[in-house]
Parts: structure tokens; C-alpha cells; sequence
């Protein structure tokens, strides 16, 4: 059974349990909307609030890509409009970290979030990430062991099995 604030998952209301829920994929959705609108898809019912908006985008650090758009927030990304913007990967990647930050869920699952981004982007992101998530419970899955090095818990895979499990300095 999982248990998610100490209760077992089926006690709880399944719409009610998925907005606690907040996930950003290693393949996410590039969504041919405004920028605004990509980052508010993370929690639909709050697009109208441009506040909580900023602060995703803050959050991620997509407002440093959304302050160089001709249009800023309101700047149709994605080559379907003639004056849409097309971002880098890595852009984008901040813009699908932006959704998930929207949710302000307790629980966050991340897989490979920062694998279209250098490693300075991926440095910075990850800074954020840390002071962002405290308190919350966050899934994070990679491939780099680099990535995981600031975790409480880290569980190694290997085979469908957990192979190791501790901090980094316990599987060092």
C-alpha cells in the first residue's frame, strides 16, 4: 500500500489526490499557446491569476526566457502562429517546470527535468528546486548521478529492483 500523509492512496478522492499532485516528464507537451498559458495549464482553475503565474515562472527560472519575448507572458509560443516564438529545448523544459510549480502540489514527480538543459541551467534549476520543495514529498528520477546528489534518499535500480539505497555520501 502507499500511504501519502499517512493514509493509504485508496482512501482518498481520486480528482482531490491528482490536484497534489504535480509532474513534469522528460518528454513534456510544448503547448502552441502564449507563454502565460503554457505555465497555467499546470493548474487550469488558477489561469486567470497572473500573480501565481510570475511566481511559476520565477520558479523554474522561465521568467529570464519570457522577459526577452517581444510579448513577455501574452507571446504565442511555437511555430502554428505567424508571430509565434519557438524556444530552445532547454527553454521549454523551463516553461514544463513552470507547470508544475502552478500546482503547488505536495507531492512532486520529476523525470529527468532538467535533461535538455547544460549544466549551469541544470545547476541553477536544481538550486531553486531545493529551497522550492522543502516540505513537499518530490519523486525525482535521472539517469545522473549528479542530479540526485542533493536527495535525503537515494534508491539505485537496477533490473526492475532497488539496488542501493541511502544518502549520497552513504553510496559513495
Amino acid at each position: 500500500r502507499i500511504l501519502l500523509d499517512g493514509h493509504d492512496l485508496r482512501e482518498y478522492d481520486v480528482a482531490g489526490l491528482h490536484a497534489r499532485i504535480g509532474v513534469i516528464f522528460q518528454d513534456f507537451v510544448r503547448f502552441h499557446f502564449t507563454a502565460g498559458e503554457n505555465i497555467a495549464i499546470g493548474r487550469v482553475d488558477a489561469r486567470a491569476e497572473q500573480a501565481r503565474i510570475v511566481r511559476a515562472a520565477e520558479s523554474s527560472r522561465a521568467d529570464e526566457i519570457i522577459a526577452r519575448l517581444p510579448q513577455g507572458y501574452a507571446q504565442p509560443l511555437g511555430k502554428r502562429f505567424r508571430n509565434g516564438v519557438e524556444l530552445s529545448g532547454g527553454e521549454w523544459q523551463k516553461i514544463a517546470l513552470a507547470r508544475a510549480y502552478m500546482r503547488d502540489a505536495d507531492v512532486l514527480i520529476l523525470d529527468e527535468p532538467t535533461a535538455a538543459l547544460d549544466a549551469r541551467a541544470e545547476y541553477e534549476v536544481f538550486g531553486r528546486f531545493k529551497e522550492l520543495s522543502h516540505g513537499k514529498s518530490t519523486i525525482l528520477i535521472s539517469h545522473r548521478f549528479s542530479t540526485v546528489r542533493m536527495a535525503d534518499r537515494i534508491m539505485v535500480l537496477h533490473a526492475g529492483r532497488i539496488d542501493a539505497l541511502g544518502s549520497h555520501d552513504e553510496l559513495m
